[in-house]
């Protein structure tokens, strides 16, 4: 199992003492204090299997960061306050399979120490070992956002574009992928989802309604028991999220994303979230970090109204 790296120091930096911010409220906590939370967070810096430009290692410091400073009060929802964090996944030397492995154990110890965990990436092959222990608890979903169907077949190491042909042939009951772009994954990989009864909802159907775009792709799962929430951030427009490994027009907005990420997690099945292919060495003034730490505080405000 690799080990959890101390949690950073938090503290929010406004010097106004009526604002409270997420570096405010949130604690660093262990594998024992865990399930006294909301939710968890916790950093994977690695991008060790990007088939495009690499950055994501550095996601999850670019994301704390930003969130620090991000205030704590949802208009509607009120602030969220049930927040720890668990620190960094120790990445082992070694290559994909052997990363996911390793990674595969953390998290399942994070399971099982009743936590909810929002995993802050990282590249999109550490999807697998995220979710795939929740496939020993019973029947699984996948929902993500994302431009790509990410199920292309390994061929030698997995890479970012192969976790859900992997989870698939883990036993991944069902699989849906909201915002994915047209002419951005062949028609093979189409097929594939398809055939496993797989729902591809585009951007255009979000943005008609996003709350039934999110809506669509979890009826699509059925009675499955629990639901794994996937946010690559190559599913926005480009011009919204620069930094993201392949930045692709006709994304999701901003806007769109957060309305869904938060209906999502007020969903009694969600079992975990992640964020992923933030790269700041690729951004344009943090602007793709800013919105991923918005995505992480919209999905976080959901989940802490539900429960």
């Amino acid at each position: 199992m690799s080990e959890l790296t101390a949690p950073p120091e938090w503290g929010g930096p406004s010097a106004d003492p009526n604002d409270e911010q997420f570096g405010d409220v949130i604690e660093g906590a262990t594998l024992a204090s865990a399930g006294d939370y909301d939710a968890v967070l916790v950093g994977e810096p690695y991008d060790g299997a990007v088939i495009g430009r690499k950055g994501a290692a550095e996601g999850p410091a670019a994301i704390r960061r930003e969130l620090a400073e991000t205030k704590t009060h949802h208009v509607e929802r009120g602030p969220v306050a049930s927040v720890g964090d668990l620190g960094d996944v120790g990445i082992p030397d070694g290559g994909v399979e052997a990363v996911q492995s390793a990674v595969r154990e953390t998290v399942t110890a994070i399971y099982d120490a009743d936590a909810f965990p929002v995993f802050l990436g990282g590249d999109n092959s550490l999807t697998v070992p995220n979710a795939a222990p929740l496939l020993t608890d019973g029947t699984l979903g996948a929902l993500s956002f994302d431009a790509h169907l990410d199920c292309r077949e390994v061929r030698g190491d997995p890479t970012s574009g192969t976790p859900y042909r992997q989870l698939h042939e883990a036993g991944l009951d069902a699989f849906a992928v909201v915002g994915a772009r047209h002419f951005e994954t062949s028609t093979a990989y189409h097929d594939y989802v398809a055939e496993r009864d797989g729902r591809v909802v585009a951007p255009e159907v979000v943005e008609r309604d996003p709350k039934a775009a999110v809506d669509e792709a979890l009826d699509s799962m059925g009675d499955v028991d629990s639901v794994y929430v996937s946010l690559d951030l190559d599913v926005l427009e480009a011009s919204a999220a620069p930094g993201v490994s392949a930045p692709t027009p006709g994304g999701v907005t901003t806007r769109e994303l957060f309305e869904m990420l938060g209906h999502v997690a007020a969903h009694d099945r969600v079992a975990g979230f992640e964020v992923v292919e933030c790269a700041p060495p690729l951004d344009d003034g943090f602007r793709t970090a800013r919105v991923a730490a918005r995505a992480v505080a919209h999905f976080l405000s959901g989940l802490e109204a539900a429960r």
